[in-house]
């Protein structure tokens, strides 16, 4: 996929990685030059719009179900792990059914 001109950002990486901006978990220098490659890029703002439509639908009808803190916990610990190099395999809790 390739827009009018080239642009410093490939439209893979920015396809790539568009729920990491659209959940703003992208570091800000990222951030800006992902969205002037959109505000630039036709087929990349289609998909963009696209898939933000999508999020918005579905934290429309799903949104307002209530995460149980043990499990965000293990989520976010999980997380930080993986982010400081420390992912290893992912082992079921004993506790919770296969």
């Amino acid at each position: 996929m390739s827009g009018d001109r080239p642009h410093p950002t490939d439209c893979s990486e920015v396809l790539g990685r568009l729920y990491e901006y659209l959940d703003r978990e992208m570091p800000d220098g990222d951030c800006a030059k992902f969205q002037e490659h959109i505000d630039e890029c036709s087929p990349c703002l289609e998909k963009y719009g696209l898939e933000q439509s999508v999020k918005k639908l579905v934290k429309r009808c799903c949104g307002h179900d209530e995460v149980p803190a043990d499990l965000r916990s293990k989520v976010l610990g999980r997380i930080d792990a993986i982010r400081a190099g420390e992912a290893g395999p992912v082992r079921p809790d004993p506790g919770e059914a296969a």
